[in-house]
């Protein structure tokens, strides 16, 4: 996609509030941008949501929360976004800007190990409580968070996982490293997986979406 068709995109299609627009603008000035999702991907997840017609979600790996900003405002004013992340320093940016929406009273930020988190929900009686999970963390556990959100997740429930195309280092034989290997085999797990239906969007990064059957 060249620059100018991407600009065409996001500027006939992209429905971003100023809250959103801010933050995505703040964002891109820190030195882990890359990691903020775009916002087609964010508008995007906006409509799989509530297609769904979700209630409860939940989100592995916050950021700065302009994820969170498209999924909580795509649930009812009852629903609820678990948000899982370890940095306090960019989820205090994310709270900040979850205010001036005013969606903050639909987000639980729970900070620490997600995994931790994911199985604190499991054994409080959880599981088949979520509609949708948006996987977007440490790539080298996405095995364990996907195995989780599996549980988490009721049927006909839809999660998604992020940097499914990791910048195309899973197509290069010679990027051996963790996370790359790991994004690989939960690819290939999710395509002959019975448990889910499966479908590799190329958005954004990639994202890896898998209906539980």
């Amino acid at each position: 996609m060249t620059d100018a068709l991407l600009r065409y995109l996001r500027d006939c299609s992209v429905q971003e509030t100023d809250v959103m627009r801010r933050l995505r603008e703040r964002t891109a000035e820190m030195p882990d941008a890359r990691m903020q999702i775009s916002p087609e991907q964010g508008q995007f997840m906006r409509l799989l949501v509530e297609l769904l017609g979700a209630r409860q979600a939940l989100e592995i790996g916050v950021f700065t929360g302009y994820s969170a900003l498209w999924v909580a405002g795509a649930l009812p004013a009852e629903g609820r976004l678990v948000a899982c992340d370890v940095n306090r320093e960019w989820t205090d940016i994310a709270r900040q800007h979850w205010d001036e929406a005013g969606l903050a009273p639909r987000i639980e930020l729970r900070l620490g190990a997600a995994a931790t988190t994911l199985d604190a929900l499991l054994a409080a009686g959880a599981a088949d409580a979520f509609d949708f999970a948006f996987i977007d963390a440490d790539k080298a556990r996405y095995d364990a968070y996907y195995e989780r959100c599996l549980r988490l997740v009721r049927s006909g429930g839809l999660i998604a996982i992020d940097n499914a195309l990791w910048s195309g280092r899973v197509a290069d034989p010679s990027a051996q490293d963790e996370d790359t290997a790991a994004i690989r085999a939960l690819t290939l797990k999710t395509r002959d997986d019975p448990r889910v239906s499966a479908s590799l969007v190329p958005i954004g990064d990639g994202l890896l979406l898998c209906r539980r059957r």
